[in-house]
This record gives C-alpha cells, sequence and structure tokens, in this order.
C-alpha cells in the first residue's frame, strides 16, 4: 500500500509540470497590437519581435491652416438727404436693384425753389443794369472822344476844363458797368447754387446695386447730412435706403498674428461654403498690414465675383490658407518622432534596431520634413516606440504609410 500512494503522488506531481510547458508555449505565440490594431511587437522564431516599418519617401508637404470667413458687400452706404425735406416719392423697396443713376427717391422742397425763382430774376435784373450801365459808358466815352477832338482841331474854342470833365465821366461810368458786371456774376453763382440744391431733390443712385433696406416713406420729414458715430449733432438725420453692391464681394477672414509673416498678395486659398455646398479657389486681394491689438489676428480679404448673386453678405464660409509649401522633400510619418530636446527616429537596419537624431523641416499633421538624419529608402519605426531600445534584434514589417 505505500509503494502505491507513492506512485500516485508522482504522477500527480507531474501534471502541473506539464501544464507549465503548455503556458511556456502559449507565452512564445503570444503578440501586442498597437493602437491602429496592427502587429507591432510580435515574438517570432528565436524569439526576434516583428516590428510595423515605413520608408522614408519623397513627396510635396504644405502646411495650411483653416479659418472662418464672412462675405461682405464690395461697397455698402447708407443714402442720406443732401437737403431737408418732404418725401414726394419713393421709387425703390428692398431687393430691387438700380444702376447708376437712377433715381431712388424725390424730395419736395418748396422754399428752395422759391428762393431759386427769386435768384433767377435777380440775375435778370443785374444784367438789365450790366446793359444800362454799357450804354451809359458807351455815350460818355463817345462825347468824351468828340471833346477831345474837337480840342484838337480848334484851338481855344473847347475849353480843357470840359474835355476833363468828359473824362472823368467815362471813367466813372466804365467803374459802375465793372460793379455792374461783378453783381451778376455773384446773383449767377447763387442761384446756381439754388439750383444745385433743387437738383438735390432726386436722391440717385451712387453705382449699380441693390436696396438692403428702406428707413422713409411718402410723406416722411428727411433732414440733410448725416450723423457722425458717437454725436448727438442732427439728430433727426436718417438715411432713406442702405444701398449695397453685390455682384462683387469681399471675403473677409482673420489671420493670427503667429500665421501673418506667411500671407502675401496673390496666395490661392480654398473655399468651403458649407451652407451652399460649394468650394471654388480664390486668390489673397489685399490684408491689412497691422495687427489688430484687442484680436491678435489680420483683418485679410479675399476678393469674389457674384454675377449670379449666389454668395449673400452675411454667409459664412472657411478659408484654407497655405502657409508653407516644400516641394519633392524627405518625408517620415509624424508619429515616427521622438520630439524632446532632439528630434529622434528608431530605425531597422540589419535587422538592428538604431536611434538616430534627425532635423525636422516643415511639419503638417501627418507628415515631417526630414532636413538631416535619413535617407530615402530608410525603415522608420512607427508605432510604440518605447517598447524597443537601440541595438535590440527586430524582423521590420512594412505597414502602410
Amino acid at each position: 500500500m505505500k509503494t502505491l500512494s507513492i506512485q500516485l503522488a508522482r504522477k500527480w506531481l507531474l501534471v502541473p509540470a506539464g501544464m507549465l510547458v503548455l503556458l511556456g508555449v502559449a507565452a512564445c505565440s503570444r503578440s501586442t497590437t498597437n493602437a491602429a490594431g496592427s502587429a507591432t511587437h510580435t515574438e517570432a522564431v528565436g524569439d526576434v519581435p516583428t516590428v510595423a516599418v515605413t520608408r522614408v519617401v519623397r513627396e510635396d508637404l504644405s502646411k495650411s491652416v483653416d479659418l472662418t470667413a464672412e462675405f461682405l458687400p464690395w461697397q455698402d452706404v447708407e443714402i442720406h438727404a443732401k437737403v431737408a425735406g418732404y418725401v414726394k416719392q419713393i421709387n425703390v423697396d428692398v431687393g430691387d436693384h438700380a444702376k447708376t443713376g437712377d433715381v431712388l427717391a424725390t424730395l419736395e422742397i418748396p422754399e428752395i425753389q422759391d428762393e431759386q425763382k427769386q435768384a433767377d430774376a435777380a440775375v435778370l435784373t443785374a444784367r438789365e443794369e450790366v446793359n444800362s450801365m454799357q450804354a451809359a459808358a458807351d455815350e460818355s466815352a463817345l462825347l468824351a472822344g468828340r471833346l477831345s477832338a474837337a480840342g484838337k482841331e480848334t484851338k481855344g474854342l473847347v475849353a480843357q476844363q470840359d474835355i476833363d470833365n468828359a473824362n472823368a465821366r467815362t471813367r466813372a461810368d466804365e467803374a459802375n458797368l465793372a460793379a455792374a458786371r461783378q453783381k451778376v456774376v455773384e446773383a449767377q453763382a447763387h442761384a446756381d447754387h439754388l439750383r444745385d440744391l433743387v437738383a438735390y431733390s432726386k436722391i440717385t443712385a451712387p453705382f449699380d446695386g441693390v436696396v438692403t433696406r428702406r428707413y422713409a416713406d411718402t410723406g416722411a420729414l428727411v433732414q440733410a447730412g448725416t450723423v457722425q458715430a458717437g454725436t448727438s449733432a442732427n439728430s433727426n438725420s436718417m438715411p432713406l435706403v442702405s444701398f449695397a453692391e453685390l455682384k462683387r464681394l469681399r471675403l473677409e477672414f482673420p489671420v493670427p498674428e503667429s500665421d501673418v509673416s506667411n500671407v502675401q498678395v496673390g496666395d490661392s486659398v480654398e473655399v468651403d461654403v458649407a451652407s451652399l455646398h460649394k468650394t471654388f479657389t480664390g486668390k489673397v486681394s489685399r490684408f491689412a498690414q497691422k495687427v489688430d491689438t484687442a484680436t491678435r489676428t489680420m483683418l485679410t480679404e479675399v476678393d469674389v465675383d457674384n454675377p449670379a448673386y449666389v454668395f449673400t453678405p452675411g454667409m459664412y464660409a472657411t478659408v484654407r490658407l497655405s502657409l508653407a509649401r516644400e516641394k519633392d522633400v524627405l518625408t517620415v510619418p509624424i508619429q515616427s518622432l521622438n520630439s524632446g530636446d532632439k528630434s529622434t527616429v528608431m530605425v531597422v537596419k540589419d535587422n538592428k534596431i538604431e536611434q538616430r537624431d534627425v532635423t525636422v523641416g516643415l511639419e503638417t499633421p501627418e507628415r515631417a520634413e526630414i532636413l538631416d538624419g535619413l535617407e530615402e529608402g530608410d525603415l522608420v519605426v512607427v508605432g510604440s516606440r518605447s517598447s524597443y531600445q537601440p541595438g535590440e534584434s527586430a524582423s521590420p514589417k512594412l505597414v502602410d504609410n
């Protein structure tokens, strides 16, 4: 019985040892995966890990930034009356189109019209005075001429005093004539001024555009001029209409201070108008050349032709502004870089892992330009670089770049 118990005990001791052998085999075949689900450290024959790598390739890189932009009218004005008066007729309403010179509204200004009639009458009176002064001057000049001629022909017959008096009379009449002519000029200037004021009773379109708002109706009293922002002078003044040019628009967007140095007139931009599902290419037309101290941004504009009125002022768009571009440069995935005091990458060469210092140029969200430290075709490690050490053996496995 004692011998049988010893044999059974030995059999039970052998069972855990077998299980340990199986667990050891299973452990040799285990693998770890990276965040994307790709195998990055699979134990292969001889305990050599399989490492996910990608090749250093040449390609074009560009760095861009997406900015929110807004469509604005090319020109946008509020049209005021130049003279005070009552709205006699208004010819447009919101949304109406008008061409340069079209009459938008007509004012009734009877006081100025009466003054104009009086001024025109004053011009006629002044001209008649000139005619009278001209006749008197001609007569006195003729008389002075005859006396002078007679005095020369007959010595002593005509007194010298009479001749002097005639010449003096001629000079006085010529002075009166000049004064009368000056009065005509002044009267005509006053009449022209009043005529201009009467002409201001017709409010015309300053350019081809669209009425975006109407402020006055027939019979409303409007004051002359405009009110400056921040003042209360002439507070009764109000515009008749708001008028905007919409066949051409300004697309305005703010460029952050850090990117201002990269903006140049003529730079191409990609514009995406999400509300219309439209995209198009534009060019930077102008920029403020000054950073707003409140927002730390610089106002930049793109001109947009809008002959069919597809785009409406106030619409938002996304502008993709290219900040830098490099052609045919060595690049690696951005996740292969280890950034610190020095940028480094891990390279698999001759089935050995090497760590190399690299000089990085242009960086984008996906790729980085390598200026020094790598050559085209080198295999760089991607994924979990902390799992490997320089000098460690590795079996490279190419993954999608």
